[in-house]
């Protein structure tokens, strides 16, 4: 049985024997250089959590200095309007223009008669297909559907086009 005081003398001597004399100056040396290296990344590990930090409250700082909305935009989207917005104002009173009867005036017209005009609303129908295509008897034209409520006319000379927009009913065509 082997006494545990014999244990380091062993591997002293089991070490002695078969390494070179400059190993334990060696693996020390080794051995240094690697907690050097260690330390070095742990450094660099904390440097860059600090400059994460220190990117981090400056991206907040910006975003908290911020513009706020009731300043101007840095670039304007320019979208093409299909129509033109036109303001207007009341004109003065005194610049209005009225009008009132000839007899509440005292005044008297030299005209026959007065005209007057009513306008009429409506005086037009939708029709439908076959009613159009009734219309184009005189010239081949087809209906073509681009969707559930998109038609398109197209007449297989485009001369007729021109005749058919001019065509009046009872009224023969050039």
């Amino acid at each position: 049985m082997n006494r545990p005081s014999d244990n380091p003398n062993l591997l002293a001597e089991v070490l002695a024997e078969a390494s070179p004399s400059d190993f334990r100056v060696a693996l020390l040396a080794e051995t240094l250089r690697l907690a050097r290296r260690r330390r070095h990344f742990r450094q660099a590990r904390q440097a860059t959590r600090v400059l994460a930090l220190m990117l981090l409250l400056f991206v907040v700082a910006r975003q908290i200095s911020k513009p706020t909305a009731g300043s101007p935009p840095l670039a304007k989207n320019i979208v093409k309007q299909n129509y033109e917005l036109v303001r207007t104002i009341p004109l003065p009173a005194g610049e209005l223009v009225g009008t009132r009867s000839f007899t509440a005036a005292g005044l008297v017209s030299n005209l026959p008669a007065v005209i007057e005009v009513a306008t009429v609303g409506g005086g037009y129908r939708v029709i439908n297909d076959d009613e159009l295509l009734a219309l184009l008897a005189d010239w081949p034209a087809v209906l073509i559907r681009t969707g559930p409520h998109s038609e398109e006319l197209v007449f297989a000379n485009p001369e007729d086009q021109k005749k058919f927009l001019i065509y009046q009913p009872g009224v023969p065509a050039r």
